[in-house]
């Protein structure tokens, strides 16, 4: 025991002396009285870093990999969305960006430094499967995400179709890790669709705001001219093309700023601005969010909510407000860069702040106390053959079994809005601006 102490104690000292030998006026920069490092001081201490370490580490590693992973911590160290694409992640993200790829449909984020999930996008292999916004990936097939970057994640979870892939989620409220196998496959998507709520109410549904939306809306209102409200469910909309999303802002704004982009470098700088022709500026509007609304549809509700535009209905959203850019390194690597924030008109920002409702209603199913003695004159008739039908077992005569009717396509029904709170919520809200508006 005592032998072990003392090797201990030696290997501390040699390390402690090697340290010492090491840290020489000549090893790092210095700096001048106010504590500022040249640039060339400081690239003097970076290289004579990298060559202690190719040195001195207990693995042998080529210039190359140190490098690779200098950039890689760097990168990891300015923010979650920027990143180092070496050749095989550089070369992934060309194939997700100009080409089919099975996937799982998911859209993921880094919040607090865990793999979360910011939406699933419907009709996909994730969706299916039941993930939700807001759960934490603890880990990909038997990988551990902890310290794994997005990139490293994103290409872990793509593959090739009909393939498995097994993750193990962390989910508020639940007790312990869930486990979900998902098969990959082609990620196909309908970025629009749209139904009816009764006959006055249109409700627009965007999944992603990919490069046909602002068409999509436009075809929407178009074919429902009589529309007397409009619902725009965003929620679980991980986000898109930004001039998708300045568009349809466009849309139901005559004037004033969409959102504006700002950097450090000038050029940089955008101010995305309204136009008056074409606006859809008399119908009322309800947009739904939630904690899976990002990006894109955070300018749109967001920008909206500072123009009085619509009324915001939901939980509170994702908070990614950042503008990422791919800058080439060479033929096989780049980084991908934050160069800008967006501000929405107010001057807000949505960067790790979201949008916030203006009626904040959580997710659930509405609970109706049904009275089952109040019936109807017309069906008066009919339900008291039925109640005799109980007694005598069998049918009545001149009853004839009634079929249920089938379920209209594109029509959202009154048991549709009692499973869906907010949609109810949303439809409430939008009868209530749709009366105000008539009044007047």
């Amino acid at each position: 025991m005592q032998k072990k102490r003392g090797f201990i104690a030696a290997g501390f000292l040699s390390t402690a002396a090697a340290l010492t030998l090491m840290a020489s006026p000549t090893l790092f920069a210095k700096s001048d009285a106010n504590g500022t490092v040249s640039k060339l001081e400081a690239l003097t201490k970076f290289t004579r870093v990298i060559s202690t370490v190719e040195k001195y580490y207990v693995d042998e590693l080529t210039i190359n990999e140190i490098i690779n992973k200098a950039i890689k911590g760097l990168m990891t160290n300015l923010d979650a969305h920027s990143s180092f694409l070496d050749a095989k992640s550089f070369r992934e993200m060309k194939i997700q960006t100009s080409g089919e790829f099975g996937g799982l449909g998911v859209t993921v984020g880094m919040r607090d430094g865990a793999l979360t999930v910011i939406a699933p996008l419907e009709g996909t292999p994730a969706y299916k499967a039941g993930l939700k916004a807001g759960d934490i990936i603890l880990k990909i097939n038997d990988k551990s995400t902890l310290n794994m970057t997005l990139d490293e994640a994103v290409s872990l979870m793509r593959g090739k179709p009909k393939t498995k892939i097994t993750l193990t989620i962390v989910r508020k409220n639940e007790p312990k890790p869930i486990v979900v196998t998902i098969v990959r496959d082609i990620i196909k998507i309908q970025s629009v669709y749209t139904k009816k709520v009764g006959k006055d109410i249109l409700y627009l549904r965007i999944v992603s705001f990919d490069k046909k939306v602002v068409k999509g809306i436009k075809k929407a209102l178009t074919e429902n001219p009589s529309a007397k409200g409009l619902i725009i469910d965003l929620r679980n909309n991980p986000g898109g093309l930004l001039d998708q999303a300045v568009g349809s802002v466009d849309l139901f704004v005559d004037h004033g700023i969409i959102v504006s982009q700002k950097g450090r470098v000038k050029s940089e700088n955008e101010v995305y601005k309204a136009h008056k022709k074409g606006t859809y500026k008399a119908i009322p509007i309800v947009v739904l969010v939630n904690g899976g609304s990002a990006s894109a549809s955070e300018i749109v509700s967001g920008s909206l909510q500072d123009h009085k535009r619509a009324v915001i209905v939901g939980e509170k959203t994702f908070g990614k407000g950042s503008v990422q850019i791919i800058m080439p390194i060479d033929k096989n690597e780049a980084l991908r860069l934050t160069i800008a924030r967006y501000y929405l008109p107010s001057g807000r920002t949505i960067q790790n702040v979201g949008v916030t409702p203006d009626i904040t209603v959580h997710f659930g199913k509405v609970t109706v106390e049904e009275d089952h003695f109040s019936i109807k004159e017309s069906e008066l008739k009919e339900h008291l053959k039925t109640e005799l039908e109980k007694i005598d077992g069998k049918k009545t005569n001149g009853a004839e079994e009634k079929k249920p009717a089938p379920k209209k396509k594109n029509v959202i029904s009154k048991k549709d809005l009692l499973n869906d709170n907010q949609l109810k919520e949303g439809v409430d809200i939008l009868r209530a601006l749709i009366i105000t508006k008539e009044s007047k």
